[in-house]
């Protein structure tokens, strides 16, 4: 047996099993995009749409309690906006939380699709997020939303079927990733929206919010990047018995 040190690009170079995960990473970023502009579509992405903002807003919330902040509650609304109302803590840290924090999450979902055993430690930390969301949540929309994906989750758990939880896994975190990056170019580029918190942090930091948005993106940009090649370095054998992705039978 081979026991010699992979060299880096050995490390970040796909297996087999690897390439088929990426196949179905791309898939779902170009399904993503063409449902996106779709008109009728474009509501299958609705829900995901929701839960993606409901991280944004957890992103901002969980930072502000590192932070020293009270939070008072957090609210997704039928518009795909959402609102965190807190006191205290940083604002230099709570205000890109958001954006950033949704996109971590996201790359998060996607280093850990690509191990059995880390998807479902990533599914059981989505849902202690969802449990302490709904102690935040204030309207009825963001309370359905928790519990709805919560309980997908738990029953993916509970299924068993581990390529069915990393296909549903990977589709979040691909979702995630993408509407994080999206929302930073269409806040600061596509509308330029007289109110973000690019705007409110470059306010706190005399910073050009064209200049925080960027940098958010690039930084945004990192972590999806990072989810990737950091998934095929760590978990090269992971799927090395699944008949999914292999058809021997000997």
């Amino acid at each position: 047996m081979d026991t010699a040190p992979r060299t880096f690009g050995e490390a970040i170079t796909p297996n087999h099993d690897q390439k088929i995960l990426l196949y179905i990473l791309a898939g779902y970023a170009v399904a993503i995009l063409i449902l996106w502009n779709v008109p009728y579509l474009k509501h299958i992405l609705y829900p995901f749409k929701l839960f993606t903002v409901a991280l944004h807003e957890f992103g901002h919330a969980a930072v502000g309690c590192c932070t020293g902040a009270k939070i008072h509650s957090i609210e997704v609304n039928p518009n795909e906006g959402g609102l965190t109302k807190m006191s205290g803590g940083i604002s230099c840290c709570t205000l890109p939380a958001g954006y950033l924090g949704s996109s971590l999450f996201g790359a998060l979902m996607i280093f850990c699709s690509f191990s059995h055993l880390a998807v479902k430690i990533m599914t059981g930390v989505l849902i202690a997020c969802c449990l302490v969301m709904l102690v935040w949540a204030r309207n009825w929309l963001t309370r359905i939303l928790i519990v709805v994906f919560a309980g997908l989750l738990a029953f993916f758990i509970w299924f068993q079927n581990g390529i069915v939880l990393i296909f549903f896994v990977l589709f979040m975190g691909v979702m995630s990733c993408l509407y994080s990056l999206w929302d930073i170019v269409e806040d600061l580029v596509v509308r330029k929206v007289n109110e973000s918190d690019a705007t409110r942090f470059a306010r706190k930091t005399g910073c050009p919010s064209q200049v925080c948005g960027a940098l958010w993106f690039l930084v945004s940009l990192a972590f999806l990047t990072a989810g990737v090649i950091g998934g095929i370095a760590v978990f090269k054998d992971d799927f090395i018995k699944d008949p999914l992705f292999h058809n021997d039978t000997s």
